[in-house]
């Protein structure tokens, strides 16, 4: 009996030790790629491979292994967002069962194909394996042309959760998910509970913040789950999301004044359900979910301030063209819209958009759309808002293909019977926030006349989750669980990491004309930050780098000389800058440029406002190369006079362009020779805003001298173009202006003075990109 009590004994002790050094015996803590690379050829199930804190630069990190479903191998951060992968580095995996956890990508770029990769090489790919609670923050590449996805899903069973991702700037999607193959189909991937955003504006195609499959494998399955994540400006391009494959799942997420739309490209049968698009009075071109293809469930989503157009519409259900090639659009068949709400929204239901019969004389057959939408349902809807909408439902082409029943409209003061779609009435709504209005209960008319359509018994929940057995029309049932419901920030991206910013009160430089102090104060200065220029006249002898947000301004109209000979600009834009210029004089010799990028590494838009101020004398106000962008781009109350060249934005091609807005307010040009203003933008695209330019109030005296085309504003294939109350005095040009009128160019009490005239060309033969 002692004999047996001994060895019990023995064997627990043993036992317990065996347990408590566990932990210890599997984590491994490395300390340089050498020791990493080291230990994930020998992992094993259950192994733990610690980077160390600090900063890891230029490692480009293989992580195959073997682990199981109860002993996974992880690869993770000694400290959650304590260990910086910087430089040209990526992580690839590869195997079965991974963890890869808690690091931050910074201050780099991936010198591969991708930043995280669920696929080594060609062969070696991750299945059942996870990213988790990791951070990429502006790790672009050098040039914005290049391009790259930020994260590439291969494999099945995979999984992206609790990321932060932001920052990408550079041509292609932020995520995609590649179907190639039987080995990479039905893959069941979930992309759960991320941050994706800001991605700034890219000024052309592919930019997409998560694309599913493309036109080549859209008629596989997916059944890839994107839920639970929070879009804030996703601005990349028309298209945040853009499903290409079927079967796929869009649930409980939220789009923060994001410009775009999630989009149901070339895959059916998706559900999108229960999320939220925030927009507001800010921007038109907030998106809401556009429908393309077949057997897509549209129900429980709420909008509020849509105002997007046609392709961004809140609800936009496109035409289709005949016999469609897999990469264009498939007629819309089969689909469901149901109780959904839209509150304060433009045009919220836009049907057959992108009908496009009128441009056959410019445009191949095949991308004519022709098609609407047929055997499809739009039931127990409503539509809300405080002040009336002209137009709650735009009809493009046909749309008796489509069964409208039980659908409220409160349009203010103003009814919409046009269609026959609307029951309108009043409905009594609470606002619980900003912006979440929720219908107030009982009342008759939302849930006394509910349509009960084929297998409406599975919708089973509201948009907050809560049952639907006492039911009502719209996205929310019950008044009590929406006025409890509040945007948690903690299920979106890692707990360790706040994407909220410190503002600071900025810092005046008071800078007189003495040595190089000009220059040495812009250096010393923060973002934000303001120079104040004290003196009369300042000489300048080199190009001034500006490499971030800073304003220079004076209280005397101080004079800024370029003296440099070479043909060299006199603000240098780099990026993520932002120059603001307040009464200022800039003078330069016909040579020079006042403003111009960087010609190579713009990895990122720069910005220029300039207001109240003089620009005279340069051989261009602005030359932009090929490669950079910028997205604001702001003459306000100001002066340019005697330059050989204007404002050049017209290095880019197919579908790229070099600016998005560019606004010029209550301006004077005078005796400008060529290229006064020269937007342009090729090819035929439509993912994109397509270039602003807003020329508003302003005057153009003696401009064009040197004009070989004959045109002053040149503007070829910018989409929205808007001249209204401009004078034009004496420009020998045959034209001020060519516009495209089938798309949004318009021109109003515009007064012409020996100046030619404003042409419309209603379509515009451009080349096709696909």
């Amino acid at each position: 009996m002692k004999k047996t009590f001994y060895l019990l004994t023995v064997t627990f002790l043993l036992l317990s030790c065996n347990l408590a050094s566990k932990p210890e015996q599997n984590s491994l803590l490395v300390r340089n790629i050498d020791e990493l690379n080291n230990f994930i050829n020998k992992a094993a199930p259950g192994d733990v491979i610690v980077l160390a804190n600090g900063i890891w630069k230029d490692v480009q990190i293989e992580f195959y292994g073997n682990g199981s479903k109860n002993k996974p191998i992880t690869l993770k951060a000694e400290t959650p967002g304590k260990v910086f992968i910087e430089g040209t580095s990526f992580i690839h995996l590869g195997g079965n069962h991974l963890i890869v956890e808690g690091l931050y990508f910074r201050n780099g770029y991936s010198p591969s194909t991708s930043i995280i990769r669920f696929k080594i090489g060609d062969n070696k790919t991750a299945f059942n394996s996870r990213v988790t609670s990791c951070v990429i923050k502006n790790f672009t590449k050098p040039n914005r042309l290049t391009n790259d996805k930020w994260i590439e899903f291969y494999g099945k069973h995979n999984t992206l959760n609790h990321c932060y991702i932001s920052g990408k700037s550079n041509d292609g999607e932020t995520l995609r998910v590649f179907q190639d193959g039987n080995e990479h189909s039905s893959n069941h991937h979930q992309i759960v509970n991320n941050y994706f955003g800001p991605r700034p504006r890219k000024g052309g195609p592919r930019a997409e913040t998560i694309r599913i499959g493309d036109s080549k494998t859209s008629m596989s399955s997916g059944f890839v789950n994107v839920s639970n994540n929070y879009f804030e400006a996703c601005n990349g391009e028309v298209e945040i999301i853009s499903d290409k494959t079927n079967y796929n799942t869009f649930k409980n997420n939220i789009f923060y004044k994001s410009e775009g739309s999630l989009v149901l490209r070339h895959g059916s049968f998706t559900t999108v359900d229960s999320n939220i698009f925030i927009g507001g009075d800010d921007s038109n071109f907030y998106g809401g979910i556009r429908v393309v293809s077949s057997g897509h469930w549209i129900t429980n989503n709420y909008f509020y301030k849509i105002k997007g157009e046609e392709f961004r519409s809140p609800l936009a259900i496109m035409n289709g063209i005949p016999m469609s090639p897999l990469n264009r659009y498939k007629q819309v068949t089969d689909i469901v819209v149901a109780y959904n709400t839209w509150v304060d929204c433009k045009s919220p239901w836009q049907i057959g958009v992108g009908q496009n019969i009128k441009s056959m004389n410019v445009l191949p057959k095949y991308e004519i759309r022709s098609a609407p939408p047929i055997r499809s349902l739009i039931a127990n809807n409503l539509i809300f808002n405080h002040e009336s909408d002209d137009e709650p439902f735009v009809n493009h082409d046909n749309f008796e293909g489509i069964l409208f029943k039980n659908n409220v409209l409160d349009n203010s003061d103003k009814t919409f019977t046009k269609y026959g779609v609307f029951e309108n009435n009043t409905i009594k709504m609470k606002q619980i926030n900003g912006w979440l209005y929720a219908p107030e209960f009982p009342q008759p008319i939302l849930t006394k006349s509910i349509y009960f359509g084929y297998e409406f018994d599975k919708i089973k929940t509201d948009l907050f989750g809560t049952s639907r057995s006492q039911n009502s029309i719209g996205s929310i049932s019950n008044f009590d669980t929406a006025e409890k419901f509040v945007i948690n920030n903690n299920l979106y991206g890692p707990d360790w990491f706040s994407s909220e910013q410190r503002t600071t009160s900025p810092k005046i430089f008071k800078t007189s004309a003495n040595g190089n102090e000009l220059i040495q104060n812009i250096a010393e200065a923060n973002s934000g930050d303001i120079i104040e220029l004290t003196d009369n006249l300042y000489a300048i002898d080199n190009s001034i780098a500006i490499k971030k947000d800073i304003t220079i301004r004076s209280k005397n109209n101080a004079q800024i000389i370029f003296n440099n000979p070479q043909e060299t600009p006199l603000f240098e834009m780099h990026p993520y800058s932002f120059l603001h210029l307040d009464s200022v004089i800039l003078k330069g010799k016909n040579n020079q440029l006042a403003f111009k990028p960087l010609d190579k590494k713009m990895s990122a838009a720069y910005n220029i406002d300039v207001k109240n101020s003089t620009i005279e004398g340069f051989g261009y106000i602005l030359k932009a190369p090929k490669g950079s962008f910028t997205d604001i781009l702001k003459f306000e109350n100001s002066l340019i006079k005697q330059c050989n060249n204007g404002i050049v934005l017209a290095a880019e091609e197919k579908g790229d362009y070099n600016a998005e807005m560019v606004t010029i307010t209550n301006c004077k040009f005078e005796s400008v020779s060529n290229n006064v203003v020269n937007f342009f933008r090729g090819g035929y695209d439509e993912s994109t805003i397509g270039g602003i330019l807003s020329i508003n109030n302003s005057t153009f005296i003696n401009c064009g001298k040197f004009e070989e085309n004959g045109v002053l504003l040149k503007t070829k294939g910018i989409i929205n173009v808007d001249l209204t109350n401009n004078t034009f005095q004496n420009n020998p040009v045959k034209y001020v202006a060519v516009l495209w009128g089938a798309k949004n160019n318009i021109h109003k009490e515009n007064i012409l003075i020996n100046s030619g005239e404003i042409k419309v060309e209603e379509q515009q033969k451009l080349e096709i990109l696909y």
